[in-house]
């Protein structure tokens, strides 16, 4: 009797912990019409939902391949956790329906790039590889950076060696005579009319030593300086090898003078630059590597082909499942790999992202590259 009395004491007060239990504590929404809202309306299948403050404000971003029970999931979130305070912020939710994992993941990442919500951390902050960033302006500058932004520059990449890059470029710069001063240093050109020109003296040592055309004495016209850096463009785009004949010119010119200490130092110079075209040469070929026909399985039946070429979604059909829609496919797939192919261009930020994307998805999934069907193969075989 008394070991029966003491066994319903502790389970009464294992009870009475479980109820006080901090673990126990769930969000307890204002507004509960928008979990009912959740509940009568989402479904179990692959989509991205948004979550939207009082004030309209974007605070999340979010995919789901179960889209009902994500949703819902945030209802459950103990206090104080990140999933309590958003849903607690939250005043409205919208979701969209997507076909597959693939293209939800795609899409989540665009809308956060555009929107930048507040609680979003990744595609936001990930740094896992380096860009080189052609500044727009009157005497553009050639700069490695970490992240890009909507900023009307041009960007090239992405480059895996991100702690090398900012040597490269200095060294790249340098041999094209590009400026690396500060924006705010003021530009001038030969070609340009000034009242008051004469005095003008450059800004840094670089002008004495040779290395920069100076703009910001007006040495170079427009077009010696906007030639330059083409020559650093083409470069980038591994379509020109100008830095590097520059340099074996400069080595040759050094011998000849017999100073060997400085054509050992353009020697070193030069197998550096060599090193870095050999991989641009060889990330340009992983990049042209995922240029495919992607089909890809979807919710009750919904499949999809991805026409995708050097890594960027350039078109999204549905499966084709008879001749006329293969056909359809067909003519898609001659339009978007038939176009001339002009080599990798200057990146605009989502471009860049969804290539990282894209080859991460691949990289992670090695499987989904069965899928894949090479543009003349889809067409010799009428897939």
């Amino acid at each position: 009797m008394r070991a029966s009395v003491s066994s319903r004491r502790k389970n009464e007060s294992a009870s009475l912990r479980a109820r006080s239990s901090p673990q126990r504590l769930h969000a307890v929404h204002a507004n509960p019409t928008l979990r009912r809202h959740v509940r009568a309306g989402a479904e179990n299948r692959p989509g991205i939902y948004r979550m939207y403050g009082p004030g309209d404000e974007t605070l999340y971003v979010g995919k789901s391949v179960k889209l009902r029970t994500r949703l819902l999931s945030y209802f459950r979130a103990p206090r104080g956790e990140k999933s309590w305070e958003l849903i607690n912020e939250t005043a409205r939710i919208e979701w969209d329906y997507i076909p597959n994992e693939f293209y939800a993941l795609i899409r989540e990442m665009k809308l956060i790039q555009r929107w930048q919500p507040r609680f979003n951390v990744q595609h936001k902050r990930r740094r896992i590889y380096a860009f080189v960033k052609v500044t727009r302006e009157p005497a553009p500058r050639v700069l490695p950076v970490t992240r890009i932004s909507e900023d009307g520059a041009t960007y090239y990449g992405p480059f895996p060696r991100v702690r090398a890059l900012a040597e490269t470029i200095r060294e790249i710069v340098h041999v094209l005579g590009l400026r690396d001063c500060p924006a705010n240093t003021p530009v001038f050109f030969d070609d340009q009319l000034e009242m008051f020109e004469a005095g003008r003296v450059p800004y840094c040592i670089r002008a004495e030593l040779g290395s920069c055309l100076a703009p910001c004495c007006g040495s170079p016209t427009a077009g010696q300086y906007r030639a330059a850096v083409e020559l650093a463009r083409r470069f980038l785009e591994a379509r020109a090898d100008a830095p590097l004949t520059n340099i074996e010119r400069q080595m040759a010119e050094a011998s000849a003078r017999l100073d060997f200490e400085y054509a050992a130092l353009l020697r070193d110079r030069l197998e550096r630059l060599q090193a870095f075209r050999d991989e641009l040469v060889a990330f340009r070929g992983r990049v042209e590597d995922l240029t495919f026909l992607y089909k890809v399985p979807g919710f009750d039946g919904d499949d999809r082909v991805y026409l995708i070429r050097r890594g960027r979604i350039r078109k999204e059909l549905p499966l084709p499942k008879g001749k006329r829609a293969r056909r359809s496919v067909a003519r898609a797939v001659e339009a978007v790999y038939g176009e001339t192919d002009c080599g990798p261009a200057g990146l605009d930020p989502q471009e860049a992202a969804e290539i990282l994307l894209v080859a991460r998805w691949f990289r992670l999934k090695p499987e989904e590259r069965r899928r894949t069907v090479k543009p003349e193969v889809w067409l010799e075989d009428g897939a």
